[in-house]
């Protein structure tokens, strides 16, 4: 996805579409989006040839745009690593950018922040993949279950 992106962002040679500009922004978003996704469900359900396949597809399934975006916006309070506050800044950051760049008709992208939002999204799946499997598996916890209500 980040490929087709980085495509988007370059097409159109010295005058970018902005409907090219906002698909890449889209797009960066949906990039990380579906990273983390696949990490929640590869460090709650498994890998591999033996993980059980509908339990992951379910598990992917579980991440929402909205819940993902709140978890997020607490991963500091909560004490996570500094690699795991980063992507969910970059997760909270790029879901606004691709709300604007999807849903505001007047709103206009730049090549340079359809470019800035691509450097986001593989900074935040860096770091993510620069994480220990505890803290990941932790930020998965955090994505995917809610609390209940006492």
């Amino acid at each position: 996805m980040l490929a087709t992106a980085r495509r988007l962002a370059k097409a159109g040679g010295s005058k970018p579409r902005q409907s090219d500009l906002r698909r890449a922004i889209s797009t960066a978003y949906y990039a990380l989006f579906h990273i983390v996704a696949q990490d929640c469900a590869d460090r709650l359900v498994g890998q591999g040839p033996n993980r059980p396949d509908k339990a992951w597809r379910q598990t992917y399934r579980a991440l929402n745009h909205g819940d993902g975006k709140r978890a997020c916006a607490q991963l500091r309070a909560l004490g996570f690593p500094a690699t795991l506050v980063q992507t969910g800044d970059a997760f909270r950051t790029l879901q606004e950018q691709r709300h604007l760049a999807d849903y505001d008709p007047d709103h206009r992208v730049t090549r340079a922040d359809a470019l800035a939002a691509i450097a986001a999204a593989e900074n935040g799946i860096a770091n993510l993949r620069a994480t220990s499997n505890k803290d990941r598996i932790a930020f998965a916890v955090q994505l995917l279950l809610r609390p209940r209500s006492p």
